[in-house]
C-alpha cells in the first residue's frame, strides 16, 4: 500500500497536512493565497479604487480555497513560485528597457 505522505506536494508535505490536517491546510490555504496575490500584482493588477480591490481580492480568496484543496496532492503551489519567478524576470528585465531607453532619448 502507497503512504499518503508519499504523494503530498511540496508545500502539503512541508506543513504536515497528513499528520495535522486543521492546521495544516490552514497553512496552505495562508501560502497559496499569498503566492496568488503576487502572481496577480506581479502580472495583472491594475491601479484601481479601494473598493475594486477588496472585491478582486475577496473571489481570489474565494478561489484559492479549490486550489487549496488542489494543492494537497498536486503541485499548485510550486507552479505559482514558478510563476512568480517568470513574472518577475519579465518585470525586472521590462524596467531595465525601458530605462535603457529613456536613457538614449537624452
Amino acid at each position: 500500500m502507497n503512504d499518503v505522505s508519499e504523494q503530498l506536494s511540496f508545500f502539503a508535505a512541508l506543513y504536515q497536512v497528513d499528520q495535522n490536517p486543521e492546521a495544516g491546510m490552514w497553512q496552505l490555504y495562508v501560502t497559496i493565497f499569498i503566492l496568488s496575490a503576487i502572481v496577480y500584482k506581479l502580472g495583472f493588477a491594475k491601479r484601481l479604487p479601494l473598493l475594486k480591490n477588496v472585491i478582486i481580492y475577496f473571489f481570489l480568496a474565494l478561489g484559492c480555497t479549490l486550489l487549496t484543496f488542489f494543492g494537497v496532492f498536486l503541485p499548485v503551489g510550486e507552479g505559482l513560485v514558478v510563476a512568480i519567478l517568470i513574472l518577475a524576470i519579465y518585470k525586472i528585465r521590462l524596467w531595465r528597457s525601458k530605462k535603457e531607453q529613456q536613457i538614449k532619448k537624452a
